[in-house]
């Protein structure tokens, strides 16, 4: 059983950041990343609430602390409900990043939303420093994740 099985196989019980944090640092050991983002839907204001990250840059915690649908990586997966993912950030000219997110010196990345059946719940993203294309089995894996996260929401 690899870290991810694990992880997914305890009861999905997230209620305070701690915890979230916890699970994100378990998440990057998993995929041997170095950035991650939890975002949780605040459905009154439907922003994306950062409520755990890890190598963001603490200059760049106010642009990534709410995130509208819609809006950079995260919130582009939130939209579509769907994985988003680029190999470099860095010389991405899709026009899905934000444009500060190149100031993370992340290259590989990807945001996966966390639904709950056909609800939106929230969004887990990851990245390295590296170009990275994800697999059919690492992107199966995040959504695997993101879905254990969605349920205790």
């Amino acid at each position: 059983m690899n870290a991810i099985e694990k992880l997914i196989a305890q009861p999905a019980a997230p209620s305070n950041e701690g915890v979230y944090q916890a699970i994100l640092e378990s998440v990057l050991e998993a995929f041997s990343f170095s950035t991650g983002t939890i975002h949780i839907l605040n459905s009154e204001t439907q922003l994306l609430e950062l409520v755990a990250h890890q190598g963001i840059p603490e200059f760049l915690l106010d642009k990534v602390n709410t995130i509208p649908i819609g809006k950079g990586i995260a919130g582009v997966a939130a939209e579509r409900r769907e994985a988003v993912q680029m190999c470099n950030l860095q010389t991405d000219t899709s026009g899905v990043a934000r444009p500060d997110a190149k100031k993370t010196n992340v290259a590989g990345n990807i945001a996966v939303p966390m639904l709950k059946g056909d609800a939106l719940k929230g969004a887990l993203g990851i990245g390295l420093r590296e170009s990275h294309d994800f697999t059919n089995e690492e992107i199966a894996q995040l959504n695997q994740v993101a879905g254990w996260l969605a349920q205790a929401l």
